[in-house]
């Protein structure tokens, strides 16, 4: 007896959905793993070391908690694939997972209560799976493809729909957005964003500031330089809850990439009209893809 078109499409539904929530739990696991070493070094005496700048702080604890992290992964779903912040590519498994150990170092290094563990899983190029832990406060975000959770219960986003009256995390602009967008423009669009929104803050995290938009504690997220592991889950949690998240390209990746695979976003949770934060984020994107075209002319002149 053959099965119809439509039933083979439900099966295979079920499927992919079954294999989403075992993926969202082997995040939450790999996540909870390194929650007492990370809490035992937070606020202690502790090395750090810089990467790119001055701004890009790591420490000997992202490293130990990344590595916990791989291995909780290659021992629950061998077919895997990670990229890691601090160790970049290692495997060719069918699922990809994009690793952030300590999203928010800074904060971590100094004492500060905000920052979090960022694992999301990839298949075909969809986030299917993904968590953001924040082990000080033990709260736990989790999406699978049908629902977002935090600590198990719905997580459902709602925003204030007058952006005048919104709060408004982002963490632009830091020296970097200085040198590519040059320094009075970027005060100019910080001082709009300012001027807007009732209250604007720069926590330091763009996985747990989306996580937070998510759950309905703000209204906006707004940011400028982000990788795939810092915002592959954060973006399926709060999609799952409602919100919306437009990914800006900033003329680094072409048209169409996946958005956690983009350098830019604004993250909204339902119900939001911002209008000023659209434009504003929109020029920034806009005017560094204007930037890169002239650039790449004047090399080929």
């Amino acid at each position: 007896m053959q099965t119809s078109p439509s039933t083979e499409r439900n099966l295979a539904n079920e499927e992919a959905f079954s294999r989403s929530v075992r993926l969202m739990t082997i995040a939450e696991a790999a996540a909870r793993a390194v929650r007492d070493p990370l809490l035992a070094a937070f606020r202690s005496d502790m090395a750090v070391d810089y990467k790119v700048d001055l701004h890009d702080i790591v420490t000997i604890h992202d490293k130990r908690a990344e590595a916990s992290i791989r291995a909780v992964i290659l021992a629950s779903e061998p077919n895997s694939a990670i990229m890691g912040e601090e160790g970049g590519q290692i495997g060719s498994g069918e699922v990809q997972w994009y690793v952030d150990p300590i999203d928010g170092t800074a904060n971590f290094a100094r004492g500060l209560a905000f920052w979090c563990v960022s694992i999301a899983a990839v298949i075909d190029g969809e986030a299917v799976a993904g968590v953001v832990y924040d082990p000080v406060a033990d709260q736990m975000f989790s999406a699978n493809l049908e629902a977002s959770y935090l600590d198990g219960d719905k997580l459902r986003s709602r925003s204030v729909a007058d952006e005048t009256r919104a709060t408004l995390i982002t963490g632009y602009p830091v020296s970097r957005d200085f040198r590519l967008d040059g320094r009075e423009a970027a005060l100019a669009s910080f001082g709009a964003l300012v001027e807007t929104f009732s209250t604007l803050r720069r926590p330091g995290s763009a996985a747990l500031s989306i996580a937070h938009v998510a759950a309905g504690w703000t209204d906006a997220a707004v940011g400028f330089g982000v990788n795939a592991w810092d915002v592959a889950a954060a973006i399926l949690i709060l999609k799952n809850a409602g919100g919306t998240y437009e990914p800006l390209t900033l003329g680094k990746v072409p048209e169409g990439s996946a958005d956690f695979l983009c350098p830019g976003y604004i993250a909204t949770g339902e119900g939001a009209n911002y209008p000023t934060l659209e434009r504003v984020a929109r020029s920034i994107s806009e005017s560094r893809i204007a930037a890169i075209g002239q650039s790449l002319t004047t090399a080929n002149a």
